[in-house]
């Protein structure tokens, strides 16, 4: 099995997020990640599906997601070929004595601190799933108190865009 990165493009209506995910559900696929959200056009979402699985049945699965009606468009992004990133939010004890080294990890991972408490740090990092468990295994030692982590958002690389096209205008 390998890591597929689908960025699908549907209406903006009620309802679509759940007919897209319970497709993967009903076929036995666990969603790795998904992060959703409106395109340039306020009519059109983007939802980015980021699924372990065999090539097979994934094909499919796109299949199945190209007839569902709110569905415009499905494009497998290639990692080579797309720019991919989360966002991390994470609560670190770091009191006097360790501030200073909660700091210079926050920088060497060029992310930043975006609340102070006496005893803790808030820091905020973007990046590849790698970079961010990177710095997780450096924090972790300090205590992590709270943490949460958005789902990849992916786009791909290059003057293309999958938002261009006839099907996509006739939706407008």
């Amino acid at each position: 099995m390998s890591k597929h990165t689908l960025s699908v493009l549907v209406e903006n209506k009620p309802g679509v997020l759940a007919r897209v995910s319970g497709l993967f559900s009903r076929r036995g696929f666990n969603i790795d990640s998904l992060a959703v959200g409106e395109t340039e056009h306020p009519e059109i979402s983007r939802i980015t599906i980021v699924v372990n699985a065999e090539a097979n049945p994934l094909e499919q699965v796109t299949k199945q997601l190209n007839k569902l009606v709110n569905v415009l468009k499905i494009v497998e992004l290639d990692q080579a070929a797309a720019v991919q990133r989360e966002l991390l939010l994470v609560k670190v004890r770091a009191d006097r004595a360790t501030r200073s080294q909660v700091m210079e990890t926050v920088q060497l991972f060029r992310a930043r601190v975006v609340d102070v408490a006496p005893e803790t740090l808030t820091i905020e990092a973007t990046g590849t799933s790698e970079k961010l468990d990177a710095l997780l295994r450096d924090l972790e030692p300090f205590g992590i108190k709270e943490m949460v982590q958005s789902g990849v958002v992916a786009i791909g690389r290059g003057s293309r865009s999958i938002t261009a096209g006839p099907a996509l205008r006739a939706a407008s």
